[in-house]
C-alpha cells in the first residue's frame, strides 16, 4: 500500500517536472529555431540592383566606352558562406560572384538542384555542406537622358545561395545539449524525489502502524476485563437459587471489570479528545503554583503507604496562561507516575520555578529507571517500561501519552531523563 503510494507521489512529480522542463527547454529551442531562420531569410532576400545610365551627354555621370551606356551593379559583401548567380531565364549561368571556394562543377550542379525546385524551404546537400537559396527576378532600373527613372523587369534571375552547415551545427547542438541537460536533470530529480518520497511516507507509514498498534492493544486491554465479567456472569447463572449475598464476590469481580473498562475507555475518550485537533484549547491565566501544591497534598496518602519522602520547592503565585484543568490533570499523572515506580522508601522530588519568561515544573524519582532503548516509547499508548507489572494498580500504559497530548496543546513538550537504577525525571514548561 505505502509503495503504491509512494509511486503514485513520484510519478506526480516527475510528470510535473517533466512537463515544466520540456516546455522550458522547447522554448528555448524554439526562440533559437526563429531567430536562425529569420537571420537565413534576411540573407538570402537581399537582392543585387543593375542601375543602368543612358546616354553619354550628362558630364556628372559616367559613361563607358564609345558613348555606350554605362551598367552601375549592387555587389556583395565578402561574406565567405554566401554566393550569388545570375542566370538566364532557361537556368543557364550567367555571372557568378562568390567569395566561396567551390569548383565549377559544384556551382553548375548547386545552379541546376535550385532552379529545378525553386522551394526557399528546400535544402541542399553537396560535399558535406547544407546549402539554403533563394531565386528572385532581377530588378532593373532604367534611368534615361532626362533623369527620370523607370523600373522594368529583366529576364534574368538570382540565385542566393547560404552555406547554413554551421548554423545547423550549432542548432543541432543546442538540441542535444538540451536533450542531455533534460535528461540528467531528470534523473537527478527523481533520486532527490524518491528520497523526499520515502521520507514522506515514513510519518503516514509510522501513523499507520502505531493506529493498527493502538487498536490491537485497546482490543487486548478491553479483552480482560470483559473475560472476567463473562466469568462472573457464568456463575451467577450457574448458582440462581442462592442469595444475592452468597454471591457478592462474584458480583465484586463484575464491578471491578467494569470499573476497569469504564477507566479504559474514559481515558481513551480523554486522548481522542486531546489529539483532535478542531478542538480549541480554553486557556486562561491561573496560579500554577496552588494547582501543584492541592495536587502533591490530595497524593499524600499514596506517599505514605510506599514509605516514600517527598521534598517540594515551589515558587509561590506562578501565574502561566492555559487549561487549570488540564495542566492539573497532567501533574497528576506524573506524581502517579513517580509514586507508583519510586523504590519503597524511597525519595520524590518536585520542583516548579522560573525560568525567564516560562515556568518549569519537574519531578523527579529514584528506583530502577528506565532503559535507554526504552526512553523513546515512555509516551507511546499501552507502553510500560516495567513489563513485569500487573493491572492490580489500575494502569492502562495510557497515563503519560495523555499528559504529552495536553502539553502539547499548550505549544509545549514533556521531556524525560533517567539513568538505570538510579533516578528519572519527567519535566516541562509553560508560559506565563
Amino acid at each position: 500500500m505505502f509503495s503504491t503510494l509512494r509511486n503514485k507521489l513520484l510519478f506526480l512529480n516527475l510528470s510535473i517536472t517533466s512537463g515544466v522542463i520540456i516546455a522550458a527547454f522547447a522554448f528555448v529551442y524554439f526562440i533559437a529555431y526563429s531567430n536562425l531562420q529569420a537571420d537565413i531569410r534576411q540573407r538570402l532576400h537581399t537582392q543585387p540592383e543593375t542601375q543602368i545610365q543612358v546616354g553619354p551627354d550628362n558630364p556628372n555621370q559616367p559613361s563607358g566606352q564609345n558613348g555606350s551606356p554605362t551598367t552601375v551593379r549592387h555587389r556583395f559583401a565578402d561574406d565567405i558562406s554566401t554566393f550569388h548567380v545570375e542566370v538566364d531565364e532557361d537556368g543557364r549561368i550567367v555571372r557568378i560572384e562568390s567569395a566561396v571556394n567551390l569548383p565549377e562543377s559544384a556551382y553548375q550542379q548547386l545552379v541546376e538542384i535550385a532552379w529545378k525546385n525553386q522551394d526557399e524551404n528546400e535544402m541542399i546537400k553537396l560535399e558535406d555542406r547544407e546549402w539554403r537559396y533563394s531565386v528572385a527576378p532581377i530588378r532593373v532600373q532604367v534611368v534615361g537622358e532626362d533623369g527620370i527613372p523607370q523600373a522594368i523587369n529583366d529576364q534574368n534571375y538570382s540565385l542566393i545561395f547560404l552555406d547554413v552547415t554551421e548554423m545547423n551545427s550549432t542548432l543541432n547542438q543546442l538540441l542535444m545539449t538540451l536533450l542531455f541537460v533534460g535528461i540528467s536533470t531528470l534523473i537527478v530529480i527523481l533520486g532527490v524525489s524518491f528520497y523526499f518520497a520515502n521520507r514522506a511516507i515514513k510519518p503516514i507509514q509510522g501513523a499507520w502502524e502505531k493506529q493498527k498498534q493502538f487498536v490491537a492493544d485497546a482490543s487486548h486491554e478491553l479483552k480482560t476485563p470483559l473475560s472476567i465479567i463473562h466469568a462472573n456472569c457464568d456463575a451467577l447463572v450457574a448458582s440462581q437459587e442462592d442469595t444475592i449475598q452468597n454471591q457478592m464476590k462474584w458480583i465484586d469481580y463484575i464491578r471491578a471489570g467494569t470499573d476497569r473498562m469504564g477507566k479504559l475507555v474514559q481515558d481513551l475518550l480523554i486522548l481522542a479528545k486531546t489529539d483532535d485537533e478542531r478542538i480549541t484549547l480554553h486557556k486562561e491565566h491561573f496560579n500554577l503554583s496552588e494547582v501543584v501544591d492541592t495536587v502533591s497534598q490530595s497524593m499524600e496518602a499514596a506517599i505514605a503507604s510506599k514509605r516514600l519522602s517527598l521534598t517540594r520547592s515551589i515558587e509561590p503565585d506562578l501565574i502561566v496562561s492555559g487549561d487549570p484543568d488540564g495542566v492539573s490533570q497532567v501533574v497528576g499523572i506524573l506524581l502517579d507516575n513517580a509514586i507508583k515506580y519510586a523504590s519503597p522508601g524511597g525519595w520524590i522530588r518536585l520542583s516548579l520555578t522560573r525560568s525567564g519568561r516560562r515556568i518549569e515544573f519537574s519531578i523527579t524519582n529514584n528506583g530502577r529507571g528506565i532503559a535507554k532503548e526504552d526512553l523513546p516509547k515512555v509516551f507511546d499508548r499501552f507502553f510500560r517500561a516495567d513489563r513485569s507489572r500487573t493491572y492490580k494498580d489500575g494502569s492502562y500504559g495510557l497515563g503519560l501519552s495523555i499528559a504529552q497530548s495536553i502539553i502539547k496543546q499548550h505549544a509545549s513538550v514533556i521531556k524525560v531523563r533517567s539513568v538505570e537504577n538510579q533516578a528519572t525525571t519527567f519535566s516541562f514548561s509553560l508560559a506565563k
